[in-house]
Parts: C-alpha cells; structure tokens; sequence
C-alpha cells in the first residue's frame, strides 16, 4: 500500500495577529504627550499633526481616522492596538515598536519607522509612499492588499514576512536578511536595488520571469538576440 507523503512546505507562514479591544475611553488630553501613557484610549478623528508623543506607550488602544503629518512617535510602542485610516506624511515613528497591531487603510508618505520593531503585524489596504524600514526588524509580518511606493528595507531583518494581493513599486532590500519571506502573492514586484539579497525569500514562477533581466543584470550576463 503506497504511504502518502506530506507536502513540504517551501516557506514558515507568517503567524497572523487579530487583535481584540476593550471597551475603550475617550482620549481628552488635549495633546499627546512624550512618554504618556495610553492605555485603552481611542483616539478618533483628531488632529495630532506636529505632536510630540514620543516614548509613549499605547496598550489596547484604536486609533482611527487621525491626521498624523509630521509627528513625533519616537521609539513609541504600540502594543495589541488597531490603526485606522491613519493619513498624513512626514511622521517619525524612528526605533517605535509594534507588536500585535493591526494597520488598516493608512494613507501615508515618508514614514521614518527605521530601527523599528514590526512583530505580528497586519499592514491591510491602503498606500503608504517611501516607507523607511532600514535596519529594522520585522517578524510575523504580513502587507495584505496595500500598495508600497519605494519602500526602504535596507539592511533590515525579515522572518516570515508576506506580501499578499499588495503591489510592490521600487523596493529597497540592499544588505537586507531574510528567512521565510513569501513574495509569490504579490500582485506586482518590483525591486530598484538589493535584488541579490532575496536568498531566503519565495518567488512564483512568473515573478522569476519577470525579475529574470535583473537577475541577468547582477550577475554580469547581456541577454541579446541571435545576431545582434
């Protein structure tokens, strides 16, 4: 009797958050505050454009429909909470930590979250303009339906990252690290620089033939037609 095997699974799939909130209260402090502390607060449609809550502590907190242009986040932590149509640009969210939260329909550009923490994280819809990860650490991370405009990854760290239904333009991964990155859902890849780092990374076949130039390119090889 022929003994069925398992199929082997080619990548670790992300361990996905769902994030449960309390009841929450209002948040009636006037402005964020560096190194507060904001624990079951809902901050709803507000504007904290140039606020300074860097350090700050968010725990099983919503923050929905704010506008965030230009605010200090710094080494910030966000932890089991749900970002709503966050929009705004220029925000520093430098060395922040995210751990189980939820980022849904943010509209974003030049969000400085390098040396970051990222760990069970959802990114679903919504489009976020040069996001700058650089050096930081993402793991159990999955970008669901969102669109990245040039997204730095540069030198960061990636464990079980996934990139389902969203498009990729431009991406960064120059002296990035990945283990466990599955890159075949994504509904459009393309890669400016770092394309040599992919090692530890899963592609479909039809991305493999749309990179192939690329790939051509970094080893040292001309692709021409005969007689040309």
């Amino acid at each position: 009797m022929a003994q069925r095997t398992k199929p082997v699974r080619v990548v670790e799939a992300a361990r996905r958050t769902e994030v449960r909130l309390p009841p929450l209260r209002p948040f009636e402090g006037g402005e964020l505050q560096p190194d507060g502390d904001y624990d079951g607060v809902e901050f709803r449609d507000l504007d904290l454009r140039g606020q300074d809550g860097g350090g700050a502590l968010f725990m099983d907190s919503a923050v929905t429909g704010c506008a965030v242009d230009e605010a200090r986040l710094v080494r910030a932590r966000f932890v089991d909470s749900v970002l709503t149509e966050l929009r705004g640009v220029g925000t520093d969210l430098a060395e922040a930590s995210l751990r189980d939260v939820e980022v849904v329909d943010a509209r974003l550009g030049g969000v400085q979250l390098h040396g970051g923490v990222l760990e069970r994280v959802v990114v679903r819809g919504g489009k976020i303009d040069y996001l700058n990860l650089r050096k930081a650490r993402l793991r159990d991370v999955v970008f669901d339906g969102c669109v990245l405009v040039e997204p730095d990854f540069g030198q960061a760290s990636l464990e079980r990252v996934e990139f389902r239904g969203c498009v990729v333009r431009g991406a960064d991964f120059t002296a990035v690290r990945m283990k466990d990155v599955d890159l075949r859902d994504a509904g459009e890849l393309d890669i400016a620089r770092g394309i040599e780092r992919l090692a530890g990374a899963v592609i479909s076949p039809a991305q493999l033939m749309e990179l192939a130039p690329a790939f051509a390119a970094q080893v040292g090889v001309r692709v021409a037609a005969p007689g040309a």
